[in-house]
């Protein structure tokens, strides 16, 4: 079941524009270009961070600091070993002594130590586990570890890790350019394809050169994709259409190709899939509140932890937090669902066990007064709501999780399909960060919109009139792909229809939009004002089937 997210705008457009910024976080979320730089840091311990035994927090290494992830490696040839530590803070007496990894090792790699290592999921009985090999097959892979107190997986055990490495093919024919006049340069792509490992369904690969004339996609070398020239490319059939791609842009100087991208098949019921969002803003009163949007698709009902932190914002250096956060979560007809937990969380034993579980940083603190929501929701559409219990203000951190086992993954019947957040775009440090973060062994595609302009027409005053969206990776605030104008684009529009989102009626309007497919990691949607212009702006973040 996939409903849209006109819901949740139609029910927001009567309130007030919300003032403050919106900040993901999972894993750490970088500051781009220098924004947040003292969010940023205060926020280091709230991602790619776990708890272990009480307030200890630890966080994954590479022992080379050269082999970050994501991690590209060529087709065919040896990497260098990748050792993984396990770091804690504060430091601990004992280290792991084994590691169980699962989701993909890619083909022809090995996990372990010593002569004694595993080529599919398992668990090593080894303090620094190394990957090493020489991988054979083209694709995005990614390892999910998580260390253990003692042998064979068992005692006390960490939050689990992504590691992924991206495996390049083996170089490929790429068409014979035009020629390029006297004096002139061929179109330079600032937005390159990725690579990806998917089971079927949509693929959406994304390659920009800003001022190029026509685009045309390849695959395999040479042969011209039908009908592909657009900058991205929607593969509606995956399972029949793997291969390497590439682009050809043109302009009038020339021609320049992107990088290859594989699509590889693989056979797995560990399919990509959205499991957290998160949203950072200043509360105020009134309409001047969080407001986030999601929606549960499939069949059943989901486990879902819902946390609203303000107080528990204050050991990493947050100026200004939230007192005493309220916490309420509305259906999609508006109508308040009963069961939250206000006056502060009381060091509720469900709730620190499911955050825990799914990785959340901890609450050291049993009389905060924190917030959270610990229940099971059917598929539908819903929005969390935080606010000051009295009317206080100040920053509040709105997480969702999805609460179900990372063992049940695959055959859980629901999963989060939808997410969305509305509120006042400034410039800088209040720019919008969404954050959202994709698990499983397989990519995922994903439909991304900013709405500026397109707020109009449900009646939102003063909307951002330029925005721009550029996507980040987490970890490391790499940018992989942006759009500064959706110009109309029928992929675009095509695809939102299909996932239930509200029609963009103006091509001329400067909304902007992405349509991707992503390898499974954690992801930071920002938006800000093209030349530095404010205003009200909504961000949303699909599941393409």
């Amino acid at each position: 079941m996939r409903l849209p997210v006109a819901l949740l705008a139609g029910f927001l457009q009567r309130l007030p524009a919300l003032q403050g910024v919106v900040h993901g976080v999972d894993s750490l979320v970088e500051a781009h270009a220098g924004l947040l730089l003292k969010a940023a840091a205060s926020f280091a311990a709230l991602g790619a961070l776990d708890s272990v035994a009480g307030a200890t927090v630890y966080s994954l290494a590479t022992a080379n600091p050269a082999h970050p992830s994501p991690y590209t490696v060529a087709e065919g040839a040896a990497i260098s070993p990748v050792v993984f530590v396990l770091q804690s803070n504060p430091p601990t007496a004992s280290p792991p002594e084994s590691w169980t990894i699962s989701g993909s090792i890619p083909p022809g790699l090995k996990f372990g130590v010593n002569g004694t290592y595993i080529t599919a999921p398992g668990f090593i009985n080894t303090e620094n586990p190394t990957l090493v090999g020489t991988p054979t097959t083209a694709g995005t892979y990614t390892m999910v570890l998580q260390a253990w107190e003692f042998t064979g997986g068992t005692g006390i055990f960490s939050s689990q890790f992504n590691y992924q490495v991206v495996v390049t093919a083996a170089p490929t024919p790429t068409p014979t350019p035009t020629p390029t006049p006297a004096g002139g340069n061929g179109p330079a792509f600032t937005t390159q394809p990725l690579s990806v490992t998917v089971t079927g369904g949509t693929v959406a690969l994304d390659a920009l050169a800003p001022g190029a004339a026509s685009y045309q996609w390849m695959v395999n070398g040479s042969t011209p994709v039908a009908g592909a020239t657009d900058h991205t490319l929607l593969i509606s059939n995956a399972a029949q259409s793997a291969g390497t791609y590439t682009c050809v842009a043109t302009d009038a100087s020339g021609t320049s190709t992107s990088d290859p991208a594989t699509v590889s098949l693989t056979s797995t019921p560990d399919v990509g899939r959205m499991v957290n969002i998160s949203a950072r803003a200043a509360v105020g009163t009134g309409g001047n509140i969080i407001f986030g949007g999601f929606a549960i698709g499939g069949s059943g009902s989901l486990p879902v932890l819902i946390r609203a932190s303000g107080p528990a914002l204050v050991p990493f250096g947050v100026p200004g937090t939230l007192p005493d956060p309220q916490l309420q979560l509305f259906d999609h007809s508006g109508v308040a669902i009963p069961g939250d937990i206000n006056g502060g969380w009381a060091g509720n034993s469900q709730v620190e066990a499911d955050a825990n579980a799914v990785g959340a940083f901890p609450w050291t603190n049993t009389s905060s007064h924190d917030a959270a929501l610990d229940l099971s929701l059917a598929t539908s559409s819903y929005t969390a709501q935080v606010a000051g219990e009295s009317g206080d203000t100040g920053v509040a951190l709105m997480e969702v999780y999805d609460a179900t086992a990372a063992a049940n993954y695959a055959s859980a019947p629901s999963h989060l399909t939808n997410l969305s957040a509305r509120v006042f775009v400034g410039s800088n440090s209040n720019a919008l960060f969404a954050g959202f973060v994709i698990k499983g062994s397989t990519a995922m595609t994903v439909l991304i919109r900013a709405s500026g302009p397109a707020l109009q027409g449900f009646g939102v005053p003063g909307t951002l009139p330029d925005p721009t969206l550029t996507l980040e990776y987490q970890s490391s605030g790499a940018i992989i792909a942006s759009n500064a104008g959706w110009g109309g684009d029928a992929e675009i529009s095509s695809t939102a229809k299909a996932v239930g989102g509200f029609a963009w009626t103006n091509p001329a309007s400067l909304d902007s939009a992405l349509l991707i497919t992503l390898p499974p990691g954690n992801y930071t949607a920002l938006v800000a004002g093209a030349s530095g212009d404010a205003g009200v702006a909504l961000v949303e973040v699909y599941e393409v089937p």
